[in-house]
């Protein structure tokens, strides 16, 4: 019988403060799993402790803000479906400071016609800014929804844009 490793059954979460306000990160099993805009300061301490690969990921989030990493190299969680991962591939292909629309990345995927179900797997994104739903845009170049409300959207846009070159 092969032994489980002590991080398969290990979770860990902290917050730090980002220029976009506090970011919460969770991890379990060495994979980074959700990325939380904390919207409202936690009102007591939370216990979870972190980790090294929480550390690393706010270290990797240090530098996308400050505009010295273009593209993050973290052990993330798998996407729950073969359609989300798909959509997480193609997320993932858009250039740091350029953006594509729902029904771009439908067709990128072979999903002609799925732009609404592309749309809900980028709102299903557990890993906002890392894997960078908020390059996708609705037609027309619509802003669309964001975990983190359309404003943060926009400022990360913004963000990638000035600092693209």
């Amino acid at each position: 019988m092969q032994q489980e490793s002590i991080l398969t059954n290990y979770s860990s979460f902290s917050c730090r403060r980002m220029p976009v306000g506090l970011i919460g990160i969770r991890a379990h099993g060495g994979r980074v799993t959700d990325l939380l805009f904390m919207h409202v300061e936690p009102s007591t301490a939370l216990s979870a402790p972190g980790s090294r690969l929480i550390d690393e990921a706010f270290q990797q989030l240090e530098a996308w803000f400050s505009g010295r990493l273009r593209e993050f190299a973290l052990p993330l969680v798998e996407p729950r479906s073969a359609f989300e991962r798909r959509v997480r591939e193609a997320m993932l292909a858009i250039p740091y400071g350029q953006t594509a629309s729902y029904g771009e990345l439908a067709a990128a995927i072979g999903s002609p016609g799925a732009a609404r179900a592309v749309g809900a797997a980028c709102g299903r994104n557990p890993l906002p800014v890392i894997v960078p739903c908020h390059r996708v845009l609705g037609a027309g170049g619509r802003i669309g929804g964001y975990r983190g409300g359309t404003e943060m959207k926009r400022w990360l846009l913004d963000f990638e844009r000035r600092n693209s070159g």
